[in-house]
């Protein structure tokens, strides 16, 4: 007949965890540079954790303390390039600029994004499409949204006070100032001959000048 007497079993010992290595916000943000960096470079899908590994100078398991994955990498990556662009972008528009005003704004805060986060404009520009697909990246696809809905809003608000040239097709021209400022990231470097608001300057008188009112 069976008894509910306590067995003289040992007990299992508990699994230790995993130490975890925490970085200095310096540190991490050494890292995450530099696999913008490598992102920017070769392709996020060419990308490895090794090869980040290798660029910061670590082995790869090392990296793996720090970040879980190459996602959780770029996602961070574009996620500070973009909240940080937001912050700018929002308060330009809060403003009660007139549109001409607008548009100067927000080209001179793009040209100090790409001056801030170089790399990672670059991989928005050539990853942004593929990713926004996927869950984790689907803020992309509503960022980019947002972002043709502030500057079609403002060209239309210019046509409509005689600011900017009737015959505009805003569509495209939207496109064409979004490419032409974007693209920078692809030749610019931080510390060289122009400050990005010089930078601004110069593209701004050769933009506007064709899009504005002739008086």
């Amino acid at each position: 007949m069976p008894t509910n007497r306590p067995t003289n079993q040992p007990t299992r010992p508990t699994p230790k965890k995993k130490p975890q290595v925490t970085a200095t916000p310096e540190r991490r943000r050494e890292l995450l540079d530099t696999a913008a960096e490598v992102f920017a470079a070769q392709g996020y899908n060419a990308t490895t954790v090794r090869k980040i590994a290798d660029a910061a100078g670590m082995l790869a398991g090392s990296l793996y303390y720090h970040f879980d994955s190459k996602e959780s990498m770029l996602d961070e990556i574009l996620s500070a390039f973009l909240n940080e662009l937001w912050q700018g972008y929002d308060t330009v528009l809060a403003a009660g600029l007139g549109p001409r005003e607008t548009i100067e704004a927000l080209v001179t805060e793009s040209f100090r994004e790409i001056d801030r986060h170089r790399a990672a404009v670059a991989i928005y520009q050539k990853e942004s499409r593929a990713l926004s697909v996927q869950p984790r990246f689907h803020y992309l696809s509503d960022s980019q949204q947002k972002f043709e809905k502030a500057w079609l809003g403002t060209l239309e608000r210019g046509v409509a006070a005689q600011v900017f040239r009737a015959d505009l097709d805003i569509r495209l021209t939207y496109r064409f100032v979004r490419d032409t400022v974007w693209v920078a990231a692809s030749w610019y470097r931080p510390g060289g001959q122009h400050s990005p608001e010089e930078i601004a300057r110069q593209y701004l008188s050769m933009v506007l000048d064709g899009i504005a009112v002739r008086t």
